[in-house]
């Protein structure tokens, strides 16, 4: 098999364009098509570097008689994990799995409020001892919450297994091809997961709005936990798609994924733990302490409305931060 037909099939194999491997190797995309069409051969400096690209022998990539692919073992020598095909699969599908699961713990996290919220306005509207109707909305709210942090350490459980994607790891041949190919199959749901949630979190506060005009105290604290409910929904769908995209993208290294992005999702995951925390420390505080449930609920759409804007302030503020 001559160089030219290595190179071709070690490309494809990897799942690269002929402009992707000529950004990996910094030369033209010509200067690839050229190799691969056999009208030139590389510099004995580029050869030395596509065995070190492909994962194989020099002997593989110069020697036609050599038919079948000679690997390197470099990873082992430097104690990089080297991902099979087998493991890659399992990896996504593993991540299929939590995806759902991930996404009904954040869910019950959102809504664990609603019960506490109405219940905290019943007595002022029906026969309910405030006391009671108060402790029992702490207790749902308690359970729910209890609920979300077992479904969160189970998936954290099963994901300790591929704990090595978080370090420093090399993929086998034609794991990449297969990634690319299994996350452009995914691609359409997951823009469709993205537009419906973005849909739901924008009609989102149509039942406060409505209750607003036509209902009284009570009605508005239960169209809030209607909205908390639309909310997660919303959230829900967009983790189930952004879980699964995550895991492909963690395979091939790119995007998020990359130094930079693993900083950013980092921030971007401790800030939104602080400040939701924040949001239910200051709302218990105010309403234990100002004794006004039937109105503290309104610190929950404003907090959902401040949210994003938080988000892109510390954005920015990493952004420049990076720069110094």
């Amino acid at each position: 098999m001559l160089l030219a037909d290595k190179i071709i099939r070690m490309r494809k194999k990897n799942g690269w364009s002929q402009e992707e491997l000529a950004e990996k190797m910094n030369v033209s995309r010509q200067a690839v098509s050229k190799w691969e069409s056999a009208q030139s051969i590389p510099e004995l400096e580029k050869i030395l570097f596509l065995g070190e690209l492909f994962g194989v022998t020099t002997d593989y990539l110069l020697k036609d008689e050599i038919e079948n692919e000679e690997f390197t073992n470099s990873d082992m020598k430097s104690g990089i994990k080297r991902v099979t095909m087998s493991e890659a699969n399992d990896y996504i599908e593993h991540r299929k799995r939590a995806s759902f699961l991930i996404a009904l713990g954040v869910f019950l996290c959102i809504i664990s409020p609603a019960a506490l919220i109405i219940l905290s306005a019943a007595p002022f509207f029906y026969k309910i001892p405030m006391g009671f109707s108060i402790l029992m909305g702490i207790i749902v709210l308690l359970v729910l919450v209890a609920a979300a942090i077992g479904i969160f350490s189970y998936c954290g459980f099963k994901s300790s297994a591929f704990s090595y994607l978080s370090g420093d790891f090399e993929t086998e041949y034609g794991v990449v091809g297969m990634v690319k190919e299994k996350d452009k199959q995914f691609t359409p749901f997951g823009v469709a997961t993205n537009i419906i949630a973005t849909c739901l979190c924008v009609i989102s506060p149509a039942p406060i709005l409505v209750a607003a005009f036509y209902s009284d105290a009570f009605g508005i604290c239960v169209s809030v936990a209607a909205t908390l409910a639309i909310i997660g929904i919303a959230v829900m769908l967009y983790i189930i798609g952004t879980v699964r995209s995550r895991s492909m993208h963690r395979l091939l290294k790119d995007g998020e994924f990359t130094e930079e992005g693993k900083k950013k999702d980092s921030m971007q995951s401790n800030l939104a733990a602080i400040y939701w925390l924040s949001a239910t420390a200051i709302y218990l505080a105010w309403s234990f302490l100002g004794g006004g449930w039937g109105t503290t609920w309104v610190l929950w759409p404003v907090a959902g409305i401040i949210y994003p804007i938080v988000c892109i302030i510390a954005g920015k503020f990493a952004a420049v931060s990076g720069k110094k």
